[in-house]
């Protein structure tokens, strides 16, 4: 957690002394590079075709199992989570203690990796 609140704090740090906002300072290509090698076998993000797992464009601000035509776990579709950074944080560190009964067990265990990918899905 530690590391988050470091990383979030260099790059609000760095955006307002260049005068960028925190999601333009946030470089995307490190995230988007990552969501490729670890997320991009199930998910979606430059369409909304659903794959093995839904698609995650647009997936911050959307409340979970909510996306029309996929088949979630009953346990996501009634878990009332609404997707931000922080659920998004808790959820990707460790999916099944967060909603047991979820089919998704990728966990992400570098609080670094999480950061960048999160960011990524945060850009729109």
């Amino acid at each position: 957690m530690r590391n988050i609140v470091l990383v979030a704090s260099m790059v609000i740090a760095a955006a307002w002394a260049t005068g960028a906002s925190v999601a333009q300072e946030a470089d995307a290509a490190p995230g988007e590079r990552l969501f490729q090698q670890r997320c991009g076998a199930c998910h979606q993000i430059a369409t909304t075709r659903n794959g093995a797992g839904p698609h995650l464009q647009g997936v911050v601000g959307r409340a979970a199992g909510s996306v029309e035509g996929f088949n979630y776990s009953p346990a996501l579709r009634d878990s009332g989570i609404n997707w931000t950074a922080d659920t998004l944080e808790t959820y990707l560190t460790n999916p099944t203690a967060m909603v047991r009964g979820t089919r998704m067990v990728q966990r992400f265990n570098n609080a670094d990796e999480r950061v960048a990918i999160i960011a990524f899905l945060s850009n729109p």
